[in-house]
């Protein structure tokens, strides 16, 4: 989640673990000149120029002792704040990660499964999952209204998954207190193939110094989270590092599908403005949730898909009665759909929908509604999905980190690494080169990564979670790219899908966090299978 876009920077902020600080030690210049000036006259070679160099800590974390007891179960568990060191292609330390670890005691690690949870972004902390969905504890907010002011609270997690697994919610690099250390900088982690090497490196380091290479292994990714899973899932795998499950929670798997000249955007977006359109009593119908949106989804693949696949050749008459089925589903005018040229950007759907009422819908989650200064424009001013919950988490965090947890730092914590969203370099190495859509990659398609490794590992299941009001990462587009994996017929059913009446952070509805946990119970009993 909920890695946010507004918050760039928040010394005790946030978006459903690194610093880039390169402390850099510069020579006055004067004096640099002046040094090098003498040097010159007395014949002396000018020195090689040390590159800069940030302090690389040792590994270290605040270890507490705690209880969680939910359903009958008690978990005794040490619950670990800390860091680990990832090294570069020299075997030198470049990277210190952060992470926290839920682990119970007294169990036989080949008998106890371990996940990895992680945000996305690119560029965001895991504060959200870490604090909102399946750990011990979980922050308390007014979803969909707006969180108030301190003081915050945080409570036992009922629905945490803590019965079923050990947790470790680890702060991708240059987020967070993850810090490149050493010669490290943001080019070395600041892209999908480099992201994806750093996580690998991690979760080897993380099972090597803590004795779990035989339990059974899950990750968990949030929005970009998914992509860096998809990715990651079939590195480890090529580094004889097996995965139990993957489970994506909002997924974007292939960007290609935003280029500019297609029509995925606005067919992929059609069933999520139909279940928002249901959520606001802005349609007809008799149907509950599902069925409407089962309808939206027949009609989106079917007679919507043909008729932008005629562009700008569609008959007057289909166009006409076109934008009549788009607005009853959609909830919009007719007039509205046909000035949009029957495609409707999320954007401009979150403007429109509520214009009437003055008031504007999340991009997160599009149960939160928000006030814009005026009902003119496209856009909305801001997103209230993400404004709504960022003080109460971020807040909550830092009190429960210090109070319960007992660490401590001095350095501030990035819930949006600096500089790392726009330095990201997209440009990648998909599995499978030479061979379908493998290969070289300007955008990524990691549905061809996470293909691979279930093709590889027949044993590998992928629970996909979507929230039927996210407009950031609609579940529809998800259900595309996950059914054009090329499977064989026997392994298809490896996936799985979740929906609920929620947006891209499920856990921010409460009684969606319950109804995941029930589905997440039966896909941890079902990929620990023999």
């Amino acid at each position: 989640m909920t890695q946010t876009e507004a918050s760039k920077f928040l010394l005790v902020s946030r978006v459903p673990c690194a610093v880039v600080a390169l402390m850099v030690v510069l020579m006055s210049v004067p004096a640099f000149a002046q040094a090098a000036e003498n040097k010159q006259h007395a014949g002396e070679a000018e020195p090689k120029k040390e590159e800069p160099s940030v302090p690389i800590p040792a590994e270290a974390g605040s270890v507490t002792k705690h209880e969680w007891a939910a359903g009958g179960r008690m978990v005794h568990y040490t619950a670990t704040a800390g860091n680990l060191l990832i090294r570069d292609e020299q075997d030198k330390p470049n990277g210190s990660m952060f992470y926290v670890a839920y682990t119970e005691d007294g169990v036989d690690a080949k008998s106890r499964p371990i996940t990895f949870f992680y945000n996305g972004g690119p560029g965001a902390a895991t504060i959200w999952l870490h604090m909102g969905s399946f750990g011990p504890v979980r922050v308390v907010t007014q979803s969909p209204e707006a969180t108030g002011p301190a003081p915050f609270e945080w409570v036992q997690n009922q629905y945490s998954l803590l019965d079923k697994s050990d947790l470790v919610f680890v702060d991708a690099p240059l987020t967070g207190f993850s810090r490149a250390v050493g010669k490290g900088t943001i080019k070395d982690f600041a892209g999908t193939d480099q992201d994806i090497a750093a996580f690998r490196k991690f979760i080897v380091r993380y099972i090597t110094a803590n004795q779990r290479w035989n339990s059974p292994k899950f990750l968990f990714g949030e929005s970009y989270g998914t992509t860096r899973s998809a990715g990651l899932v079939s590195a480890l795998q090529n580094d004889g590092v097996e995965f139990n499950g993957v489970t994506l929670l909002s997924s974007i798997l292939n960007y290609n599908r935003r280029n500019p000249g297609l029509d995925y955007e606005a067919i992929g977006y059609l069933p999520s403005f139909a279940a928002i359109a249901f959520h606001y009593h802005k349609v007809k119908t008799s149907l509950g949730l599902a069925e409407w949106v089962e309808q939206a989804r027949v009609f989106a693949r079917g007679p919507y898909a043909e008729a932008l696949q005629q562009g700008d050749k569609l008959p007057a008459a289909e166009f006409d009665a076109m934008a009549a089925k788009v607005a009853a589903i959609t909830g919009l005018s007719v007039e509205y759909v046909k000035e949009a040229k029957l495609r409707i950007s999320a954007t401009r759907f979150r403007k429109e929908l509520l214009r009437e009422d003055q008031r504007t819908l999340g991009r997160y989650d599009a149960r939160f509604m928000g006030w814009d200064q005026d009902s003119a424009g496209e856009s909305p001013s801001y997103d209230p999905s993400d404004t709504g919950i960022s003080g109460v988490y971020v807040g909550a965090f830092h009190e429960y980190l210090q109070r319960e947890l007992k660490f401590m730092s001095q350095e501030p914590y990035y819930t949006s690494g600096p500089g790392v969203n726009e330095a990201w370099d997209f440009k990648r190495k998909a599995a499978g080169a030479g061979s379908g859509r493998g290969g070289e990659q300007t955008a990524p398609d990691v549905a061809v990564d996470l293909a691979d490794a279930i093709r590889k590992n027949p044993k590998l299941r992928v629970f996909s979670a979507n929230g039927y009001f996210d407009l950031a990462t609609p579940f529809f587009s998800t259900e595309y790219d996950l059914s054009h994996m090329d499977l064989p017929e026997k392994l298809v059913d490896n996936v799985q899908f979740g929906y609920y009446p929620a947006g891209h952070m499920v856990y921010l509805n409460v009684d969606a966090l319950k109804e995941m946990k029930a589905d997440l119970v039966k896909f941890y009993a079902l990929a620990q299978q023999r």
